[in-house]
């Protein structure tokens, strides 16, 4: 008889992040939290001073930092599903799996793939907002880097550091 293994009958959290009805949530907090963050960022980074009223900058810049964001956490929770789906065929052992997709504290590999996944998320929020979200808002270089890089440290999608586990059991 075979052996037949039930790998990831339970999906792990940041998975659900973006599978109905949870997406809808996902959706709503990433906005509400964008909108603090860039409402923050506003007053920190002195954007009055380019003749933006507060109102006028959010209006302009919160969908596109809404979806670029959105989209980034996608980007890295893509490279963790390729991993957890495909990681027998990279040669990955079924305790670091576990680890990527359940307790990401139980292993260190795994804490540091998951951490990797995060930084490509940031990565990328950070080039879309300083090459399209900012890039006709704010025409100062150093600015505009600051604000892309504040935003992308704030909202990478620190919860794919969540275990699971906290979860299901």
């Amino acid at each position: 008889m075979k052996d037949i293994r039930l790998n990831n009958i339970i999906f792990p959290i940041w998975l659900l992040l973006f599978f109905p009805p949870v997406i809808f949530i996902t959706l709503i907090g990433n906005y509400i939290i964008d909108s603090l963050v860039i409402l923050a960022c506003f007053k920190i980074f002195k954007l009055a001073d380019f003749h933006y009223s507060m109102t006028s900058f959010y209006r302009k810049s919160i969908v596109k930092v809404w979806i670029f964001g959105f989209l980034a956490d996608f980007i890295g929770a893509i490279i963790l599903f390729i991993l957890g789906i495909l990681g027998d065929s990279f040669g990955l052992s079924n305790e670091l799996l576990s680890g990527i997709n359940y307790d990401p504290f139980s292993n260190i590999w795994a804490v540091i793939i998951i951490l990797f996944a995060i930084l490509m998320s940031g990565f990328f929020i950070f080039l879309f907002n300083y090459r399209i979200t900012f890039k006709e808002l704010i025409e100062d270089l150093s600015t505009r880097f600051k604000l892309a890089l504040t935003i992308a440290i704030i909202t990478m999608p620190w919860t794919f550091l969540l275990p699971t586990k906290w979860f299901y059991y």
